[in-house]
């Protein structure tokens, strides 16, 4: 698995990060992506949604993994991107049991 993925950039991998947040629970509202899309340019958003149409949850977890090995995060930036994923999750005002166990996953990968 590991060959264009882990040439994401930090804003490709961000994206790819909150686009699984936002379908945690398996429904994509319309909060959660506009949120993401005002965030980042159109063209990383439908290349990395286009990726993501092909994974499941666990390639999708793999890729996150691999990705962040190779990047050099400071704790500014991981803060940052915590704080982005939890305005995903709370963007439909709800945070259903999916979005709180994929939140505690990624704590664990991110950090």
């Amino acid at each position: 698995m590991k060959t264009d993925q882990t040439q994401w950039s930090k804003e490709e991998l961000k994206t790819y990060i909150l686009i699984l947040c936002a379908k945690a629970d398996k429904v994509e509202a319309e909060e959660e992506i506009a949120l993401i899309k005002a965030k980042v340019s159109n063209e990383v958003f439908d290349k990395m949604h286009r990726i993501f149409q092909n994974d499941d949850e666990d390639e999708s977890l793999e890729k996150i993994q691999d990705v962040l090995e190779h990047h050099h995060y400071s704790e500014l930036e991981i803060c940052e991107l915590k704080n982005e994923i939890q305005k995903i999750f709370a963007a439909d005002r709800k945070i259903p049991m999916a979005e709180s166990n994929l939140g505690r996953i990624l704590e664990n990968i991110i950090y």
